[in-house]
């Protein structure tokens, strides 16, 4: 691994880099922040594939083509006077160590230039909003907690969660703020007296054939569906991601043999559609 020296002489380089394509190439002169919003999305998703996948390689590629965008957008606020990505890391250093004080003093805050050192509180310092910090459950609810106090800080609880998220995501950090508030089930298995409600309210609209009512219901089931994966800490964006995948492998196990055998797929009945799909499972369980 590189030293810190080595880190910050790469940084400095790719800077370089940035400043002088942005300077002579014709792509990227022309580029702004609306032009570039797009592919920022591409390449955050480019890198979730990564991580799911837990490509190390595609994982420190896609690393880098995260990091350029975020240097490009610093880049073109600089141009326009607006800010540097000097001002991006010390405003990021600064609310770091801020909303950790139970790590960082108070005093080691530096508006101009934060610099911060290693700080072991003493045990009658080490306190959040309301006691000792102790547990990652303690950390969260006190970073809410300093939030809605700093001057740009969220104006409420849920104004956090950005309006843009999948709603999948959306719904478990909506749900993950308010149990950083207290709001929560105090026995997780309690949730799922919740789940089978929704889910008996979804077949009841579904009965009456209530396309609108129906909707809402499957919403509901679904929001307790997701509150439970996370009182249970499981991730339901990746457990979905993972369930997917295993679809796709397995339909397209069912397609290659039905190319194979030349008998398209629609010519295919569901029993034999069954059986190459359970061949497929067949299989998955061998390769582990």
């Amino acid at each position: 691994m590189h030293t810190k020296e080595e880190k910050m002489q790469a940084f400095g380089r790719f800077l370089d880099v940035l400043d002088a394509l942005r300077a002579n190439c014709p792509w990227d002169k022309k580029q702004t922040n609306e032009s570039l919003r797009p592919n920022t999305i591409e390449e955050t998703y480019e890198l979730c594939d990564a991580l799911i996948k837990n490509d190390v390689h595609d994982i420190c590629k896609e690393l880098g083509d995260v990091l350029l965008h975020i240097c490009f957008y610093a880049k073109i606020a600089e141009e326009q006077s607006q800010f540097d990505m000097a001002d991006v890391c010390n405003a990021l250093t600064r609310k770091m160590i801020t909303r950790h004080p139970h790590v960082y003093h108070p005093s080691q805050i530096d508006a101009e230039n934060p610099r911060p050192l290693p700080y072991v509180p003493e045990e009658s310092e080490a306190t959040s909003e309301g006691g000792k910090v102790t547990t990652v459950s303690q950390v969260l609810e006190n970073w809410e907690q300093i939030k809605l106090k700093e001057k740009d800080g969220n104006k409420s609880v849920l104004s956090g969660v950005p309006e843009a998220l999948p709603s999948l995501i959306k719904a478990y950090r909506i749900q993950d703020k308010a149990r950083n508030v207290g709001f929560d089930w105090e026995d997780r298995q309690d949730v799922w007296k919740k789940v089978h409600e929704e889910l008996g309210e979804l077949e009841a609209e579904l009965a009456k054939d209530d396309k609108e009512n129906s909707t809402k219901e499957l919403g509901d089931f679904l929001f307790s569906v997701i509150n439970a994966a996370r009182l249970y800490k499981l991730n339901p964006d990746n457990a979905l991601e993972m369930t997917n995948r295993k679809f796709i492998d397995r339909f397209n196990y069912i397609e290659a043999h039905s190319i194979k055998i030349g008998k398209p797929l629609k010519d295919m009945t569901l029993e034999e559609m069954d059986r190459l799909w359970e061949e497929a499972k067949q299989k998955e369980r061998i390769t582990k």
